[in-house]
């Protein structure tokens, strides 16, 4: 028994140089383009004969360890902390950098940056979550929120794009559109209920601006610790979790020349390193995909698959810790070692502002303490997220 996966060094496989496109600075402000989604690489995929009965160490969790214990994964921002965070946007603003251009040089945090730092640690190889309180929402203004919330993220990862527009500034907020047509729509821009996920980064910021009249609340699991029961009560399904027969849709997201969906596993073993175990999942990337394999274009969902996208969300529900984020909160979650998920919820009615959080997608390269895993941009600085053709990223400071 040995903590993640548990493959020799020797096994690491050497990955080609991902092949990014120039990143012009008169398209791309800080000169690093969003890798955007790919296929994993195939021959860097382990068996299941080669993944672990059972996971031990540091990222895993029960919610049992802090649903009575909050102090143990919350941090309240000092008045100290707020004036140096105020101070530094202030001095951004003043200065005309356009957010797309903020980098960790351009935001010093003399003091907190140490913080994050520390913290930065545990969100990729310890628990994997951290929530901040006290961030003065309610007090700022829509730019300097945006400003003084990205540059925390700074201290954490490089800003990816989340969706085809370049938005590296998310807004998780309801705009009308209809949760029924999930091989169109992307969930976060409506009230439905948000099934256990992880997104296209290594770790999701969520600031909360504004609450909803009801619901909206968050749950996160361990991904260890789902393996651990799954192993155990449910072998069959962790074996077949680990098999690259998953088709992801990429909801017309994609650039030219490209397909519309991924094939893929939903379990991985780091490529090499400590040979950890990390999920990325989500079901409604999965189940969307009927327009292509009632065509028999691929392959529909077959039983097997339906009973264990079931089984897997039971799993994550049984062993979640629930939150509930206040406004001034912020939540980062690793989308390596953990699943998300978000209850559904209704809104204020006007003049009430709806419920809004702002959105980060964040990299951490393997070349710079993330994970290593088994894709050929492993060690690109802004790995993962979705980028399509050329397109620039955007920071609006509003959903649209």
């Amino acid at each position: 028994m040995a903590p993640g996966a548990l493959i020799d060094e020797s096994s690491h496989i050497t990955l080609p140089q991902a092949k990014s496109t120039e990143a012009p600075r008169s398209i791309f402000p800080d000169g690093i383009r969003t890798s955007g989604q790919h296929p994993p690489l195939y021959n860097a995929l382990k068996p299941y004969s080669e993944f672990p009965t059972e996971i031990t160490g540091p990222t895993l969790w029960k919610k049992e360890d802090y649903e009575i214990k909050p102090e143990r994964w919350t941090h309240p921002f000092t008045d100290e902390e707020i004036q140096e965070l105020s101070d530094t946007a202030d001095a951004f603003i003043a200065s005309g950098t356009p957010l797309t251009g903020i980098s960790k040089s351009k935001f010093p945090l003399p003091k907190l940056g140490k913080v994050l730092e520390t913290l930065r640690e545990d969100l990729l190889n310890g628990k994997g979550f951290i929530l901040f309180k006290r961030f003065p929402a309610d007090v700022w203004g829509p730019l300097k929120n945006a400003v003084a919330y990205m540059g925390l993220g700074t201290y954490i990862g490089y800003f990816v794009s989340q969706n085809g527009l370049g938005h590296v500034l998310g807004h998780v907020k309801d705009v009308g559109e209809d949760a029924t047509q999930i091989d169109k729509v992307r969930i976060y821009r409506t009230t439905a209920r948000q099934f256990f996920h992880a997104d296209d980064s290594d770790i999701v910021g969520l600031l909360c601006v504004h609450r909803a009249r009801e619901g909206g609340e968050s749950d996160i699991v361990s991904i260890h610790n789902v393996w651990n029961d799954l192993q155990k009560n449910n072998p069959d399904v962790a074996e077949l979790l680990t098999k690259p027969v998953w088709y992801f849709d990429r909801k017309g997201e994609t650039s030219v020349g490209e397909e519309e969906w991924i094939r893929t596993s939903i379990f991985y073993l780091e490529n090499g390193g400590q040979g950890r175990v990390y999920c990325k999942w989500d079901p409604y990337f999965v189940r969307s995909l009927t327009r292509f394999s009632d065509k028999g274009i691929i392959p529909a969902l077959s039983e097997e698959q339906k009973r264990a996208t079931t089984i897997l969300e039971e799993t994550c529900q049984k062993l979640a810790l629930h939150m509930v984020l206040e406004v001034g909160d912020i939540q980062f979650v690793s989308n390596t070692h953990l699943l998300h998920a978000r209850t559904a919820y209704t809104d204020h009615n006007p003049p009430t502002p709806r419920r809004h959080l702002l959105r980060l997608w964040l990299s951490t390269p393997e070349t710079e303490g993330g994970w290593a895993l088994p894709f050929h941009d492993s060690k690109e600085k802004k790995r993962g997220g979705i980028q399509v053709n050329n397109n620039a990223p955007r920071c609006p400071l509003d959903a649209e």
